[in-house]
């Protein structure tokens, strides 16, 4: 698959306002996003695990967390929040779709700024911590959920129904209570059940679907022993799909650089990092994995110094006899495209976009289904102070 660099993440989301909705995977993407508009650089273990802390690369928690009682109930909230002088970031911390906490959440985008993302997923908590009755009481909470969304936000504001990642075989983690352990073993089946009714239904109201379910469904390496969560590198494939999804519906063409990402935890061995060099260097055919994947998506454990994904799709490779292959030193990565934005509906000066790309079916496979093309507009100014403004709700 391509990858998103550093540069491109912030020239895609220049202006932006950026809502992500979910449980704790979903944070983790969040902080994902944030910490890939500052740096090429990975997840640590302990970003990974932590909670309800304070900061986070330069971002502020607002609302729950350490702020208040930390614990594993329902009734746990978290809000978070990234501000630089261009991208705005914000992390809601939910564990049901639809409640009166979303009510208020929906009534901040009803009443403020007006997000111009918003990936969004709540599944786990919905069908595992409520009653008896909680898969129908979930199909029911979404309606309600995606009828408010619509009437709510802009028809430009692109939605993505995220459905929730395959779960392992023993699950531990923290939103499994004890009270609730007998419900481990089926858990995987209905995971499944209402990804299909979520996704279904999310089409139906226009939402935009990324299935990660079966985006990862070969990448059970990269699941945590807790059989719920998963490592940096999984997290930053999903940053790189829904980047890529995010400028395809905006008709943006990013190429696919070879970007090396340090990883925080880097050793002494460098094995793995030079090998990637020499790929990047020297293009060689001969070194690339023949399951599609890369070497660095084939181990549980993190590489010691750079990664890069590449489109290795066995389907679009031709075959060439070795005795004709030849390496060629890799061509330098083009820079993305600028952007075409949509002025502000009251400039008198104000032009229709000029999409680069149209949005097709076949243009785009990491989705269940596809819809219109977005228009690509900026909701504030596109000058942005001097200096970073504090933290805080962005006024």
């Amino acid at each position: 698959m391509k990858s998103v660099s550093h540069q491109q993440a912030c020239q895609l989301l220049h202006n932006k306002f950026i809502v992500v909705l979910g449980d704790s995977i979903q944070r983790s993407i969040y902080k994902d996003i944030v910490l890939l508009l500052q740096k090429e650089k990975y997840l640590s273990l302990r970003q990974l695990r932590s909670k309800g802390e304070m900061s986070f690369e330069q971002d502020c928690l607002v609302e729950g967390g350490c702020l208040d009682e930390m614990h594993n109930g329902t009734e746990y909230r978290e809000v978070r929040q990234f501000q630089s002088a261009h991208h705005l970031v914000r992390f809601y911390f939910i564990t049901r779709i639809y409640s009166h906490y979303m009510h208020s959440i929906l009534e901040d985008f009803r009443n403020g700024l007006k997000p111009d993302v918003v990936y969004v997923n709540s599944c786990i908590w919905d069908i595992s911590r409520y009653k008896s009755s909680s898969i129908n009481d979930y199909k029911e909470n979404l309606r309600k959920f995606f009828n408010e969304l619509n009437g709510i936000l802009p028809k430009e504001t692109l939605v993505v129904w995220n459905l929730a990642m395959p779960l392992g075989e023993r699950l531990k983690g923290g939103f499994l209570v004890p009270e609730i352990e007998y419900k481990a073993s089926q858990l995987r089946s209905d995971v499944i059940e209402a990804n299909f009714f979520g996704g279904t239904l999310a089409d139906a109201y226009g939402m935009d679907l990324l299935d990660l379910h079966f985006q990862f469904r070969f990448s059970l390496h990269h699941r945590t022993k807790d059989g719920v969560h998963w490592n940096a590198i999984a997290h930053r494939r999903i940053t790189c799909l829904l980047l890529q999804h995010t400028a395809q519906a905006w008709g943006v063409i990013m190429p696919c650089p070879l970007t090396a990402i340090e990883h925080p935890q880097v050793t002494n061995q460098k094995s793995a990092c030079e090998s990637a060099t020499k790929v990047a260097e020297d293009c060689c055919p001969t070194k690339r994995s023949s399951s599609g994947c890369g070497d660095e998506f084939s181990s549980d454990t993190l590489p010691d110094g750079c990664f890069n994904f590449e489109n290795n799709n066995p389907r679009q490779q031709t075959y060439r006899p070795k005795a004709a292959r030849t390496c060629r030193r890799a061509a330098p990565p083009q820079p993305l495209q600028p952007l075409h934005r949509h002025p502000r509906r009251n400039n008198a000066d104000s032009s229709s976009p000029h999409y680069l790309e149209p949005y097709r079916e076949h243009h785009h496979q990491q989705v269940m289904r596809n819809r219109h093309t977005r228009r690509h507009y900026a909701p504030y100014t596109q000058h942005g102070p001097t200096h970073d403004p504090p933290h805080g709700w962005y006024d």
